[in-house]
């Protein structure tokens, strides 16, 4: 019998303590770009989030915790926290380095500390069942962006896809802002042949000045118009998610407008859009962003939305009147029969807790 701290309390007469807590491995860097950006290895145990945990009617999976897109508005910031604290309290992240982990304002370590799940596809192949499935889609990128610029270097959201193309008979859906999804337009294409499979691109805007003050670092609108028209042209059904809409700032009819006929001329087969959600986590970071680039809105936006952050049902229905009669003007369908609804912060942050093991 091996001796232990507490063998020897019980020799000493000690009444015996808890069990030593035995930490776990340290998180791995696997890649660091010149700016401070660190990509950390996460090690996992599943990889599909089911809608009895989310609450959602889909499945969801999401390649990456963190994004380093930096969107202003992001709801999915509790993710990563939960990550972080979960690897400090096993024993993955010293102390010394969950500050780093956290940001000196709870969100920048989002943007530039980015967990990868380097074996989801592997663990995806094993765990993927269809009949589980229930005949409810499979949604890739609901809490980050499959495809932000760590998938250029670690392509987890291609072996995913290519994963996915084993199987028969499923739906998949996608969403992401990067132009890197028409690189994988051959697997997409592959993935077609047995399943039901839609693309969509998330657009607030096509003005590119304005979308920037909002995401710091997200490819422009062009670039992601161009990657649209890609996949609609190699026959893969996609369309814009104009998500989300941001009262006074892009959801007066000029924006939509210019966003809606830029999307059909795109060839997007679906405009769909949603306003934008003030939980918690985002109103740290983008009441900020409003204070300094539209001071003007910062009283408004302190009264629109009530206590779950969700805006009042008078605004709701108003957006709702005006993407109709626009669609209906311009000729370009809304995709509800396509339509993912997005993964909230606290449903982002319950799926974490079950899909996760560090």
């Amino acid at each position: 019998m091996p001796v232990t701290a507490q063998t020897r309390r019980r020799a000493d007469g000690q009444a015996p303590g808890p069990p030593a807590v035995v930490p776990a491995a340290p998180l791995a860097v696997l890649d660091e770009r010149r700016r401070g950006t660190r990509f950390v290895e996460l090690p996992i145990a599943s990889v599909l989030n089911s809608p009895a945990q989310t609450g959602m009617s889909f499945w969801s999976v999401n390649p990456y915790v963190g994004c380093e897109f930096g969107c202003s508005y992001c709801y999915a910031r509790y993710a990563h926290q939960y990550v972080v604290e979960r690897a400090r309290d096993r024993g993955a992240l010293p102390a010394a380095e969950f500050a780093d982990y956290r940001g000196p304002h709870g969100w920048e370590a989002f943007e530039r500390r980015i967990f990868v799940k380097s074996g989801a596809p592997e663990v995806l192949a094993l765990t993927l069942r269809p009949a589980r499935l229930g005949g409810h889609a499979i949604v890739v990128g609901t809490a980050t962006d499959p495809y932000q610029p760590a998938e250029r270097r670690f392509r987890i959201t291609r072996r995913l896809l290519e994963r996915l193309a084993q199987f028969h008979g499923l739906r998949v859906g996608l969403i992401t802002k990067s132009p890197l999804v028409a690189r994988d337009i051959d697997v997409l294409r592959r993935l077609g042949e047995r399943s039901e499979v839609s693309v969509h691109i998330s657009l607030i805007a096509v003005d590119a000045l304005l979308v920037r003050k909002l995401e710091v670092r997200s490819p422009v609108p062009a670039a992601r118009l161009k990657a649209l028209e890609q996949l609609v042209r190699a026959g893969v059904r996609a369309g814009v998610m104009m998500a989300p809409v941001l009262p006074g700032i892009t959801d007066d009819v000029p924006h939509l407008e210019a966003l809606m006929r830029a999307a059909k001329d795109a060839g997007a087969l679906w405009v769909r859009a949603d306003p934008l959600r003030l939980y918690a986590n985002v109103k740290r970071r983008f009441l900020p962003v409003v204070a300094e680039e539209f001071p003007a809105l910062l009283p408004k936006y302190e009264r629109a939305f009530d206590v779950r952050g969700i805006v009042t049902p008078g605004y709701a229905a108003a957006l709702k009147r005006r993407m109709t009669r626009l669609r209906r003007e311009i000729g370009v369908p809304s995709g509800d029969e396509d339509r993912p609804q997005p993964m909230v912060a606290e449903e982002a942050c319950e799926a974490a807790q079950r899909e996760l093991a560090l």
